[in-house]
């Protein structure tokens, strides 16, 4: 007869717990952890999204950024980079917006680094450090190139001909030159991982 399975597992556990003496015997290890805390506390309060957006890309966790519109927008045409940077393809990802002249706003800290029209559609952009920028069209807006903005502050405003036949906005993210998915900073695209089911009951 096997053991109630609350007892199997009681019973490895006790078996990996650690001796009274096995920190002492390794200072290093709990030095190293003490500190490696420590560390990640302070870089994380100093680098804020910055840092955090450095680790996101496709197939990662979201790097904790907002969505530019509120409430939460649905997708009307998703990220479909171009296998050749020549050719065609959707660099970014067509949000659909609550209402005409809706507020687009910053999707983590950064600085304005371009406001002005390309072809024929307002566009601004931010620089996010970590060599990341968010790109936004067609978006009209009263900021100036140098801007300091932060985490939800609004960018502007949306304005007719990107969609049709709702307002929509065009939101673009590249590191370098290199465009990534925009979704992969607000939304956590990995896939799903299906765990093995627990045994039911003992016996």
């Amino acid at each position: 007869m096997k053991p109630p399975a609350y007892l199997a597992a009681l019973l490895a556990l006790l078996l990996l717990w650690p001796s009274p003496g096995a920190a002492s015997e390794r200072p290093g290890l709990a030095a190293g952890a003490a500190a490696g805390a420590a560390s990640g506390t302070a870089s994380g309060t100093a680098s804020g999204a910055a840092s955090r957006a450095a680790v996101a890309g496709p197939g990662l966790a979201a790097a904790g950024w907002s969505w530019p519109l509120n409430p939460k927008p649905a997708v009307l045409r998703a990220f479909d980079p171009p296998a050749k940077p020549w050719l065609g393809g959707h660099r970014g990802v067509d949000l659909q917006a609550s209402h005409d002249s809706a507020p687009v706003t910053s999707p983590a800290h950064g600085t304005v680094s371009f406001v002005g029209v390309v072809v024929d559609r307002p566009v601004i952009t931010v620089d996010h450090g970590n060599g990341l920028r968010s790109s936004f069209e067609a978006v009209r807006s009263d900021l100036d190139a140098g801007a300091a903005v932060a985490e939800g502050d609004v960018l502007g405003w949306i304005q007719p001909g990107h969609c049709t036949p709702g307002p929509c906005v065009h939101w673009g993210v590249r590191r370098g030159e290199t465009y990534l998915n925009p979704l992969a900073f607000v939304s956590d695209l990995r896939p799903s991982v299906l765990l093995p089911p627990l045994d039911p009951a003992p016996g």
